[in-house]
């Protein structure tokens, strides 16, 4: 369930709050099979399921990116701002991909909201995030993002 803020003041009361964990989201191959379309990258690890069974992981995985992707469908659950005109991604400080995510495994996010800084008409948020898989004992994803939201 989402932490629901009224405003950039109310926002920034939450930095170093943990914001809890997401729900599950299912890794299917045919979401991994439509983010292939979608970029251009069709490489036999991630849409070759056959191929893949002999490959180093045993079965498909999803994209790096198709995983961090899945950050922002992830981090709405748990982060609601009202009382702003926009929202907008401003970019990473850091990304690691420790481990693959397997095609039919399930993922989900574990959050940080690091720091909250003004800049001017709003405030500049960092949050560090972990998306691991069910299951999994390494994170498949590591990643500090970088969002503003303006009043």
């Amino acid at each position: 369930m989402a932490i629901t803020v009224n405003g950039i003041d109310a926002l920034k009361k939450l930095a170093g709050t943990d914001l809890g964990t997401s729900d599950w989201i299912d890794i299917t191959q045919e979401r991994i099979n439509t983010f292939a379309d979608a970029t251009g990258d069709h490489q036999w690890i991630h849409v070759d399921v056959e191929q893949a069974k002999e490959g180093p992981f045993g079965g498909t995985i999803a994209h790096g990116y198709l995983t961090l992707s899945l950050f922002i469908p992830m981090f709405t659950e748990l982060l609601d701002v009202d009382g702003v005109t926009t929202k907008v991604n401003y970019g990473l400080n850091k990304v690691r991909f420790p481990s693959p995510v397997q095609a039919g495994s399930r993922a989900r996010l574990v959050a940080r909201l690091a720091e909250v800084a003004e800049v001017p008409g709003g405030v500049q948020i960092t949050v560090d995030g972990t998306i691991e898989t069910e299951g999994g004992t390494k994170p498949a994803c590591v990643l500090q993002s970088v969002s503003r939201f303006y009043a």
